[in-house]
């Protein structure tokens, strides 16, 4: 169940920063409630995460994919390609939560 609450922790995070552009400074009403209610739910997703995943695997997943949507979410939404070191670095963080997984012993499998 923690992978579940992991996966809506990271969907939630990536909905709220993807609507932050559109608060135009926490000034319109609606685009800024779903950045509160995302990162809210987001948070409470996370904790109870670490009920069962040690903080620093959770942390590593949870920014490390939350990172790479997010930059997706750019790239399809807003027009924001990455250039080669962008996705380099990308590919990067990919690996990284790859290796947490498949190889660390403080990662629940």
């Amino acid at each position: 169940m923690a992978f579940v609450y992991l996966a809506l922790a990271i969907v939630a995070e990536v909905v709220a920063t993807s609507a932050l552009k559109a608060t135009e400074g926490f000034t319109r009403l609606w685009p800024s409630l779903i950045v509160v209610v995302g990162y809210v739910l987001a948070f409470y997703m996370l904790s109870l995460v670490l009920r069962t995943i040690p903080v620093g695997v959770a942390y590593a997943i949870w920014a490390g994919m939350g990172i790479v949507l997010v930059a997706l979410v750019g790239a399809l939404v807003f027009g924001q390609r990455p250039d080669l070191p962008a996705m380099l670095g990308i590919t990067l963080i990919i690996a990284g939560v790859v290796v947490i997984q498949l190889f660390s012993r403080v990662s629940v499998h």
